[in-house]
């Protein structure tokens, strides 16, 4: 017998190509920001005309995501449900400034395109949906004719840079910081030598005191600092959230406001060239470099430094005033150092409006201000610029289209992701639930007299931001009376500020329905045992999970664990 025939070929083993592998390869093929002509193709030859690498990939490059079916990851496969023909779409607003005009033409898109549907989300964007592929196209010609552009709201790129609403009117303000942002924002979103990052890479920039832009949970927080009579930035690095929760690391060093854009440049190439970052999309923020792979804040600023090609002055952690937890909302009325003007804050429960009410809300910014608006993080909408004798009547109006400044602790604090609704991702629903818990609460506990911030997430990659939450629900799905439905996990102490840290899990859960009833027991807890003057951050703080349990429960129970992120490395359609 023959060596050949005593030693067959073995067939190679196929090896299976990655996501993270998938995405990396169809990344360096294409740009899709250079590549828009395809999109118009695709309108012109209908939804099956369309790639599956642009639903899967390219589309987010431009701000645009495919729709779930309404049921969520529960209908799919892999930690991800089955895609309709429809498409959502983040139009990115830097810092959050808007013209009356620009919010204007948005309503008549929302009212034409997306079914009188929008949401005011945690980056200051505004999404729509059910926008089909024919309509993708005439909704970015008509953004770009108003100098906005949903480019960079999503992929792996520089997402939309938030700021103060505030920024310009603040009497208490260090520094405008609003050109700055909108300066990153030019600079680095649809810059082709930052199309391709590991993954997405968020940033926000602030001269306000309260940081109410959330420094701590951006991959680059910028906050204004005065050291003698200069105002300048110190850095924080490497904050998130999602499936992993990771507070910023402060750099230590003072950022002169002429290198603000060099340093803010300077962290996105850093985070370019870690190859390691490519290779699991699940752990590919900048966060993971301080979280696996042993960076600190030292070794970064020498990084840092080196790209520069110069040393920073050196800005010790004492130097910070960090604001305490509290709102950093801008709702209600607010004396703006111009004199005679203020800015008139609404709260928008959950985020949403219809295209009317963002018509109307042009028109009033026009009639009672300057016609100029600023979205918030907390998905509420400013009107600024307000003559000081027409704040009340200004109140008056938004009253007449459903929006309301002055409102309870609990639909103030109130702030939910997508959910199962549009996301493919999601496990629960979120929108119409959060609605419908804000006025239960309010039934429940009419007089509750403390800030709370009460979030809901679809999932657990907390697109909803409960990890920052007093009280945070994370979606899943339960058996309950016998029948499968959703459910939230608890957690609870969540703060961003002098606390900063993320809220911790109580082992409880509950089906949606009885949520209200166990957050009551909770709250009841509190208002009977609290110290004088301590508040709901503080009471968690020196409560133990056993006790917290129980009063959710209204008895003690065993504690059950959370839910793991889905298998399949799915990230959600987060702000």
């Amino acid at each position: 017998m023959s060596e050949a025939a005593a030693s067959p070929e073995v067939p190679a083993k196929v090896v299976k190509e990655t996501k993270a592998q998938r995405s990396e390869r169809l990344k360096l093929a294409k740009n899709p920001w250079d590549a828009w002509d395809e999109v118009r193709q695709f309108a012109r030859e209908g939804r099956d005309s369309v790639l599956p690498e642009w639903t899967g990939l390219y589309f987010k490059w431009w701000g645009v995501y495919t729709q779930g079916d309404g049921i969520g990851a529960t209908g799919g496969v892999g930690g991800e449900g089955k895609a309709t023909e429809y498409f959502m779409m983040r139009i990115g607003l830097p810092n959050g400034i808007l013209t009356s005009h620009q919010l204007r033409v948005i309503g008549g898109i929302t009212r034409k395109h997306a079914r009188n549907l929008s949401d005011i989300t945690t980056r200051q964007n505004i999404q729509l949906h059910w926008l089909t592929i024919e309509s993708l196209v005439d909704v970015i010609d008509q953004l770009t004719e108003i100098g906005l552009s949903p480019k960079g709201a999503c992929g792996d790129v520089v997402r939309n840079v938030t700021g103060c609403p505030l920024a310009g009117i603040d009497g208490h303000e260090l520094v405008d910081a609003s050109p700055l942002a909108v300066e990153i924002a030019h600079h680095l979103t649809a810059n082709p030598a930052f199309y391709n990052l590991p993954r997405k890479f968020k940033v926000s920039v602030t001269g306000c005191p309260l940081w109410c832009s959330y420094p701590e949970i951006n991959d680059v927080g910028l906050t204004a600092i005065k050291r003698g009579d200069e105002v300048g930035y110190t850095l924080r690095v490497g904050g998130g959230l999602s499936t992993e929760p990771h507070m910023a690391v402060r750099i230590p060093a003072f950022i002169r406001q002429d290198q603000a854009l060099a340093v803010t440049t300077a962290t996105a190439e850093i985070f370019r060239e870690q190859q390691e970052l490519r290779e699991n999309r699940t752990r590919a923020r900048l966060k993971y470099l301080f979280m696996r792979h042993g960076w600190t804040a030292e070794s970064f600023l020498a990084a840092l430094e080196e790209k520069l090609g110069y040393r920073l002055d050196p800005s010790p952690a004492d130097q910070d005033i960090i604001p305490d937890d509290i709102y950093r909302d801008h709702i209600g009325v607010t004396r703006q150092r111009q004199d005679g003007l203020s800015s008139v804050g609404a709260s928008v429960l959950r985020g949403r409006l219809t295209g009317e009410q963002l018509e109307q809300l042009a028109d009033l910014a026009d009639e009672y201000g300057s016609g100029e608006l600023r979205t918030t993080i907390m998905q509420n909408i400013l009107i600024v610029n307000v003559p000081n004798d027409k704040t009340i009547a200004l109140i008056e109006a938004l009253k007449q289209i459903d929006l309301h400044v002055e409102v309870s602790p609990f639909w103030r604090g109130a702030i939910a992701c997508t959910g199962t609704e549009f996301c493919k991702l999601a496990i629960a629903e979120t929108k119409a639930f959060s609605k419908w818990l804000v006025s239960e609460m309010e039934d429940r506990l009419p007089g509750f007299d403390q800030q709370i911030k009460l979030h809901v997430t679809g999932c657990t990659n907390s697109c909803g931001q409960h990890w920052i939450a007093d009280i945070g629900l994370e979606g899943k799905k339960l058996k309950h009376n016998g029948v499968i439905t959703d459910a939230f996990y608890f957690c609870v102490g969540g703060a961003v500020g002098k606390y900063a840290g993320a809220a911790r899990p109580l082992g409880y859960r509950a089906a949606a329905e009885d949520v209200p009833a166990a957050i009551e027991r909770m709250l009841r807890g509190y208002l009977a045992q609290r110290a004088p003057e301590e508040d709901l951050r503080a009471y968690f703080a020196r409560t133990d999970d056993a006790t917290l349990r129980t009063q959710l429960a209204g008895e003690p129970i065993t504690p059950v664990e959370r839910d793991m992120a889905p298998a399949g490395g799915g990230h959600a359609v987060d702000a």
